[in-house]
């Protein structure tokens, strides 16, 4: 089944992010490797794709695991949640229906 993790960051969380992404990077390409992932991106903090020094809001992930304890589970070991840059994480299941 289909999970969506939504990250919301800690205010001024700019620098941890940068610090952690090629750990979170790994982790989502090790699930579009396997198949499992549906998309991932963060939410700029600002309209525009490069929020500058503003950075990002937050983080959605939409993939695939077998539970909703799975899908927690691989939330709780994200990077971004041990360098503190996610203030609070919420995993949720997902439909697809379109496309």
């Amino acid at each position: 089944m289909l999970y969506a993790i939504i990250g919301q960051d800690t205010p001024d969380s700019l620098e941890r992010r940068l610090a952690a992404r090629p750990e979170h990077l790994a982790r989502l390409e090790a699930l579009r490797d396997a198949g499992r992932l549906l998309l991932a991106g963060p939410f700029p903090a600002i309209d525009g794709p490069d929020p500058g020094p503003a950075g990002f809001t937050g983080s959605l992930i939409v993939a695939e695991f077998p539970s909703l304890e799975a899908a927690q589970a691989w939330a709780d070991a994200d990077p971004y949640r041990a360098a503190g840059v996610y203030r609070e994480v919420t995993v949720r299941p997902f439909k697809r229906v379109l496309p």
